[in-house]
């Protein structure tokens, strides 16, 4: 009987024990690629704070937003530029009251660390000749924003009818980065966070600001948020404190 009465008493526990462990889960964050690190921080020190650690996923913006439109459950939804913010705002998805851009980023070529050497970013500068018989490493211009700002860029400059051919178009900007890392392309286009992630890359040219739509990072609640700390974790990351740790990781705050 006593060995009935303790397991009993510890079935109840655990039946009581369960909403308090469920409660327990921090919002869930769709993030653009290039935050891992910087995201990933930035949850640690809200975790450090005693509040619940939000769970982070990482992928193409373009990738996120057709998620949250497919009806994904999901807290908060981070994107790297404007238009696939406003996609998921224009399907009524988001809190509009909380969507705030908070954070920039630059533009930059990279070559494998072992094989840079700088290259001259100018209109009608010789891109396809230093790739040779490579490929040009970059998200997908048709639809990623990392790619889409590249795409412009090279538009601008007046190269991308020549190097085109020659894109290899990654999902996102960490798979374009990758290529890079492992030589698989001689060069290649990302923000300049993600190069300064890696120590296989160097930057070889920083693309001028003017050649693309400025880079954004909008930030904004999802209608179907159900976790209590979203809004919190949200404001967090858009205050002083929040913006400083992803300064440390080369963003611009806004």
């Amino acid at each position: 009987m006593k060995n009935l009465f303790g397991r009993l008493v510890l079935a109840l526990s655990l039946l009581l024990a369960a909403p308090a462990v469920a409660q327990e889960k921090g919002p869930l964050v769709l993030a653009a690629a290039s935050l891992q690190e910087s995201l990933t921080e930035a949850a640690n020190v809200w975790a450090a704070s005693k509040h619940p650690k939000p769970v982070l996923s990482f992928a193409a913006s373009s990738a996120l937003a057709r998620q949250i439109g497919a009806g994904a459950p999901a807290d908060i939804f981070i994107s790297a530029d404007e238009p696939w913010m406003d996609d998921v705002a224009n399907k009524g998805l988001i809190k509009p009251e909380t969507r705030t851009s908070f954070l920039g980023n630059r533009l930059v070529l990279i070559a494998p660390a072992a094989k840079a050497h700088r290259i001259a970013i100018r209109p009608n500068f010789p891109l396809a000749r230093a790739l040779g018989e490579g490929r040009l490493a970059m998200a997908d211009p048709d639809a990623v924003p990392a790619g889409k700002y590249g795409k412009s860029a090279l538009t601008q400059l007046g190269v991308w009818a020549t190097v085109e051919p020659k894109v290899a178009r990654a999902e996102n900007v960490r798979a374009a980065l990758a290529l890079v890392e492992r030589g698989e392309a001689p060069l290649g286009i990302v923000y300049e966070t993600d190069a300064k992630a890696s120590k296989a890359v160097r930057v070889v040219g920083v693309f001028p600001a003017g050649m693309h739509p400025a880079i954004t990072y909008p930030i904004a609640v999802l209608k179907t948020a159900t976790s209590p700390d979203a809004e919190g974790f949200r404001a967090f990351l858009v205050s002083r404190k929040g913006k400083a740790i992803f300064a440390r990781y080369g963003f611009l705050p806004k």
